[in-house]
């Protein structure tokens, strides 16, 4: 096989197993599990899975006081972005909370520009059009009622908090591997998740008690965490960034899949081209951006 199809092959797994994770939340949600519980048990399983990755490379686990500070600073940016993903799907359909949740490329440029003058050029604001057109369109729900403004602010604040994630990962730079890094972040994620649901959610995460929770758990681990990792690291090396992020219009694509096929959601020719709006303006910014 080609090593640049190889490279597209794993591109695509990347976005398809980022895109199941309305799968795990919604059939957990379903036993009355919430969101906090939902993520701790996705995140504690990633991290286990990770700590065993690194062992197996023979790496060490040491980092320095200013690694730690930027750490924990990722771990409270992922577990924001994380609780409102996931709170999200309690709002809206997980397909269109997929969808908004991939504006973050475009919140990317517009940091950039805020925060480091990286000037905005006429091609990103044709995107941010476009993009802004396609959220017009999936204001109303398949069944034509309003979507919940607790949603699209949920969502919203998501795509925003990863954007700052991806920026701050961008700048700080440290050196260390993205199994590594991904890791520490997830440890110190998981710290922030649980102060959350003792402080203002469900308390102390229950332990599972069926079989197919800690099967769904697991899964949350793996397949959209884990395997998305380390598929998207070694497209990354074989395609670029660019490609790579191009093909994660997958992401979104895949939970609507899944959305309209397992649960039942319902999908309107004005809330498909919503959605072709939204990936062709990432889509767009991805292919220009360097």
């Amino acid at each position: 096989m080609p090593r640049t199809l190889k490279g597209f092959i794993f591109a695509a797994l990347s976005a398809i197993c980022y895109g199941t994770n309305p799968l795990g939340a919604l059939n957990l949600y379903s036993q009355g599990y919430s969101p906090e519980n939902v993520l701790f048990y996705r995140f504690f399983a990633a991290a286990l899975l990770l700590f065993a990755v690194i062992l197996a490379k023979g790496s060490h686990f040491k980092i320095t006081l200013k690694e730690f500070g930027a750490l924990v600073a990722f771990g409270f940016l992922f577990a924001v972005s994380s609780l409102t993903y996931y709170a999200s799907f309690k709002y809206m359909d997980a397909g269109l909370a997929s969808t908004l949740l991939f504006l973050y490329p475009l919140e990317v440029s517009v940091l950039m520009a805020i925060f480091f003058k990286e000037k905005i050029k006429a091609w990103t604001v044709v995107s941010i059009a476009v993009s802004m057109s396609g959220v017009a369109l999936l204001y109303r729900g398949g069944d034509g009622v309003p979507l919940s403004t607790a949603g699209l602010v949920l969502v919203f604040a998501s795509s925003l908090s990863y954007a700052i994630y991806m920026v701050m990962a961008n700048r700080i730079n440290l050196q260390m591997g993205s199994v590594k890094m991904t890791f520490y972040a997830i440890c110190f994620c998981l710290v922030f998740l649980l102060l959350y649901s003792v402080t203002f959610g469900s308390g102390l995460p229950p332990l599972f008690t069926q079989a197919s929770s800690w099967g769904w758990g697991f899964m949350l681990g793996l397949v959209p965490t884990v395997l998305s990792l380390i598929f998207m690291v070694k497209a990354v090396k074989i395609i670029g960034s660019t490609s790579t992020a191009i093909l994660g219009a997958l992401e979104p694509v895949t939970a609507v899949a899944i959305g309209v096929l397992v649960f039942g959601e319902i999908l309107t020719g004005r809330l498909v081209a919503g959605i072709i709006l939204i990936l062709g303006s990432v889509v767009l910014i991805a292919a220009k951006r360097k």
